[in-house]
C-alpha cells in the first residue's frame, strides 16, 4: 500500500494532473485506497513544488525562452501565466487573493496550483498570500474531487 502512496504522492506533483487527476486515480478500482488519506497525501505532493514555482520558475522560463529547442515551451509557459494572471487581474481587480484561490479551487483544466502560483508570480503578488491562497485552493479543489471521486465512483459499483 506504501507503493501506491507514494504513486499518487507523485502523480499529484505533476503539471496538469495535480491532485484533480490523483485524487480519482486514488478511488479508481485500480488502487481503491482510503479516501481521507488519499486526500491528504494528495495535497502534500501537490503543494511541495508550489514554493520552488513561486521562486524560479519566472526566472527560469525567461532565461530559457530565447534558447533553441526549449525556447518555444518556455514561452508557452510564460504566456500561460501571463493570460492566468491577466484573467485574475481583470475579474478580480484588488480581490487577488480570493481571485487566486478560486483560480485554484475551481477544478477546471490549467488552473490548478502550477499555473496559480506562476501567475501570482507574474503578478508579483508576496509569496505568504500566493501560498496561503495557492493551498486554500487545493484544499478546495480537493474537497471537490474527492466528494465527485467519491460519488462517481459509487455509482458505478454494481448494487
Amino acid at each position: 500500500m506504501l507503493i501506491k502512496y507514494l504513486q499518487l504522492f507523485l502523480i499529484s506533483m505533476v503539471p496538469l494532473i495535480e491532485l484533480r487527476g490523483a485524487i480519482p486515480i486514488s478511488q479508481s478500482p485500480l488502487m481503491n485506497l482510503p479516501i481521507l488519506p488519499s486526500y491528504i497525501v494528495c495535497i502534500i505532493g501537490n503543494m511541495l513544488p508550489v514554493p520552488f514555482i513561486f521562486l524560479f520558475a519566472r526566472k527560469v522560463l525567461e532565461w530559457g525562452q530565447d534558447k533553441p529547442v526549449i525556447g518555444g515551451f518556455f514561452s508557452f509557459c510564460l504566456r500561460k501565466g501571463h493570460d492566468g494572471g491577466r484573467k485574475l487581474t481583470e475579474k478580480a481587480g484588488r480581490g487577488t487573493f480570493v481571485a487566486l484561490l478560486l483560480f485554484v479551487g475551481i477544478p477546471l483544466p490549467g488552473t490548478g496550483a502550477w499555473t496559480g502560483t506562476l501567475a501570482a508570480s507574474i503578478l508579483d503578488m508576496d509569496f505568504k498570500s500566493t501560498i496561503l491562497a495557492v493551498m486554500l485552493g487545493v484544499l478546495l479543489a480537493g474537497v471537490i474531487m474527492m466528494s465527485a471521486s467519491a460519488l462517481g465512483f459509487s455509482m458505478l459499483a454494481p448494487s
